[in-house]
């Protein structure tokens, strides 16, 4: 999943102002009263850190807004002035709530919440029409409007004789010409906006239809999902549900197209490497196309990573594990600082314009839980030299070109 979206916290002048809180609404008479509970915490924090009040202003309007995510979640703030830079739905509430002033935001929940996003459209049909929402990302959700076909004879009726089966040809006319205003709508969406997915319910009759008369590219994004309706009386709670398993298994298929790339790459010992050393190497030279995290059975974690230190400057790139190798490549002393290693190397890869994976637990095995697809390799690349890098755990194998450490 790309980054872009971080980049601007990589050289705003600051100061920022950072929150990562449950948004969980939990039953829907207390709900909001809950996060708005959180939020004074956290805003009591930021006002003794010395936050502006018009800071707070702002993302205390972002952090109450509704984000009409059912069950568990969390919500990632940062703000700049009076201004929201960015705000990203968690799929998981936060271990504990934080909030941060004047200090280089962790970008591991936000980094999180990406890689859990899916651009989806979700379409929810009738003979008639349909209702467009965009709920697909990491923000909330936003409406997109309604598509009305206006051919208006929508239903069939009983009896029999030559004006009956006129009436019922007419209807299913109808439904025909609105199955087709919708999607038209949705191809000229998905050439927008290229979703990853179309998300189709709603009528048995219409969702087919609709499905027939969209353009190639469309109708290839298309996933149906039973139980969802334009009218009332939906069971949200399972239609919820269904989403939640088509975006899972979606997110299960974009992870695996990753890590088998990163797995053939470090078995045939060019394109890609792993290791914290190695990532850092290969970092700082702008190489890293993907960045790859084992996700441990707790849950989206970069553990490994919070545990260690590295050392940086004030660019992006000037990384290294030892406070000389930043002075190595010309920064000045007291321009160096250790900082943990996550925020240190998710720095670096959004500013390469890089993306990051979280692997399964168990999917590939990578040294320190961290490894790395590469743009383009050279002789002092970081290499594997075993038969399978899997079974190198002492790395001995591993080797480093001329240029190498």
């Amino acid at each position: 999943m790309k980054l872009d979206s971080l980049k601007p916290l990589l050289h705003h002048d600051g100061p920022l102002t950072t929150v990562c809180l449950d948004a969980t609404r939990g039953d829907e008479s207390t709900g909001e009263r809950d996060v708005k509970s959180r939020w004074h915490g956290l805003r009591r924090v930021l006002e003794h850190a010395g936050a502006p009040p018009e800071t707070l202003a702002a993302i205390e309007e972002a952090v109450l807004r509704p984000t009409h995510v059912p069950g568990p979640h969390g919500r990632y703030v940062v703000a700049a002035g009076s201004r929201v830079l960015l705000d990203h739905v968690l799929a998981d509430p936060p271990a504990r709530d934080e909030a941060f002033h004047d200090g280089t935001p962790s970008l591991v929940p936000a980094v999180a919440a990406m890689d859990e996003a899916v651009r989806y459209v979700l379409v929810e049909v009738d003979r008639q029409g349909a209702d467009v929402t965009w709920p697909g990302g990491s923000g909330p959700a936003v409406p997109r409007g309604h598509v009305e076909g206006g051919h208006d004879v929508l239903h069939k009726v009983g009896g029999g004789g030559w004006s009956h089966r006129r009436f019922q040809t007419r209807a299913e006319d109808s439904w025909e010409r609105n199955a087709e205003a919708v999607a038209a709508e949705l191809d000229r969406l998905v050439a927008e906006q290229r979703p990853e997915l179309v998300l189709l319910t709603g009528d048995v009759r219409a969702v087919p239809l609709v499905r027939a008369a969209m353009g190639r590219t469309a109708a290839e994004l298309v996933v149906e999902v039973p139980g969802g309706s334009r009218a009332g009386g939906v069971k949200e709670d399972a239609f919820a549900a269904h989403v939640r398993r088509v975006l899972e298994a979606h997110r299960a298929r974009r992870r695996a197209q990753v890590v088998d790339r990163l797995r053939e790459g470090l078995g045939r010992g060019d394109g890609a490497v792993t290791s914290l050393d190695d990532v850092v190497e290969v970092l700082r030279k702008g190489q890293v196309s993907e960045l790859v995290v084992v996700r441990t059975a707790a849950g989206a974690s970069v553990a490994r990573l919070n545990e260690r230190r590295l050392w940086v400057g004030p660019d992006p790139l000037h990384l290294g594990r030892r406070r000389g190798d930043v002075e190595a490549l010309g920064v000045p002393a007291d321009r160096v600082r250790e900082v943990r290693a996550d925020v240190a190397v998710l720095r670096a890869l959004v500013a390469q314009d890089g993306g990051f994976t979280f692997a399964e637990e168990g999917s590939v095995d990578l040294v320190d839980g961290v490894g790395a697809i590469l743009r383009w390799s050279d002789a002092a690349t970081p290499r594997e030299t075993a038969p399978s890098y899997a079974d190198d755990r002492t790395r001995r194998g591993r080797h480093h070109g001329a240029g190498g450490r």
